[in-house]
């Protein structure tokens, strides 16, 4: 199959908060902007509820995402969901490659695409991915209805998780690997207030079992091998940094995360990132948000020249 060869002057990898924020932006500045990504909304289409994005009290990450994605698509934004496969520089140039054999141009490029759920790394997880193994409360959840399910993990991805599942599950288990959660205080009061989750703490996930689907999960805890019976697993430990493809052309830190400058730029001109790829404290879509902002107008002025001042997008009232 014969390359398909696009220019843009911007091309944003990743429709998360901060891909999607971005595309707003540049084309608001009549800049010619693509999109790609494997998905939409990232993460934070995976998230049940949203209760700490100013202007609405409670909403759904899918919800709140989609109403990016069309304010997105009503500026002028265009899309294509495929994976990005590799990124390079030549001249002037950014030369994109795509996992359908496409292959776009950019003067621009923002790389918003965050980060990937970790894996467990235990005998059974791969075998059972699909098959009673999920990374996604919000999205396989509804699937176990009336089923005992365990959530593993002790951050806010795990307790979001759990007080999900709980509405759905007639049971679920929570495992802790140490004897505090990381997460907020208020979704861990949630989740202790439901009557059908089970706190189990210091517990060291040793293995997935099963027949044709999951029926058990076996733990280690305080040098004791257990076991639980269960129909599901949702692993919510945590994300992974996959940046191995571009670290040609930026600098990473230890996490293997993008490294900015405060305007997200990175060590290569006209190349920006932003959002939970980068070196950010926080990761938090009002953040990514932001930060794709961020990216967008300080793309706009690099295509504009070093001189160019970017201007607000409201008017002082007359």
């Amino acid at each position: 199959m014969a390359e398909d060869t696009n220019i843009y002057e911007v091309i944003i990898v990743g429709a998360g908060p901060a891909g999607l924020a971005a595309a707003i932006y540049t084309t608001r500045r009549a800049l010619k902007t693509l999109v790609l990504s494997k998905d939409l909304g990232g993460q934070a289409a995976l998230t049940n509820n949203i209760e700490n994005y100013p202007g609405f009290n409670k909403i759904t990450g899918q919800d709140l995402m989609q109403k990016f994605y069309e304010q997105a698509t009503l500026t002028g934004t265009e899309f294509d969901f495929t994976e990005v496969e590799s990124l390079a520089k030549e001249g002037d140039l950014f030369i994109l490659k795509t996992a359908k054999n496409q292959t776009f141009q950019s003067k621009a490029v923002i790389l918003a695409f965050g980060l990937t759920p970790r894996n467990l790394n235990v005998p059974g997880e791969k075998e059972f991915g699909g098959k009673g193994v999920a990374y996604c409360a919000t999205c396989d959840g509804p699937l176990y209805k009336g089923k005992t399910v365990a959530v593993i993990g002790g951050g806010n991805s795990a307790l979001d998780a759990a007080e999900f599942l709980s509405k759905v599950a007639s049971k679920v288990y929570l495992l802790n690997r140490k004897d505090v959660f990381r997460g907020e205080e208020i979704l861990l009061k949630k989740v202790q207030e439901s009557s059908n989750v089970e706190l189990i703490y210091n517990a060291e996930t040793k293995e997935v079992v099963g027949d044709t689907r999951v029926n058990k999960l076996i733990y280690t805890q305080d040098g004791t091998d257990k076991e639980i019976v269960v129909d599901g697993i949702f692993v919510e430990i945590g994300h992974l940094a996959k940046t191995d493809w571009v670290e040609n052309l930026m600098e990473l830190n230890e996490r293997k995360e993008i490294k900015i400058s405060r305007d997200c730029e990175t060590k290569t001109p006209g190349l920006f990132a932003a959002g939970d790829i980068t070196d950010i404290s926080y990761k938090q879509v009002v953040i990514s948000a932001g930060e794709g902002s961020k990216a967008a107008l300080q793309a706009y002025k690099f295509l504009q020249g070093s001189e160019n001042i970017v201007l607000p997008d409201w008017s002082p009232k007359k």
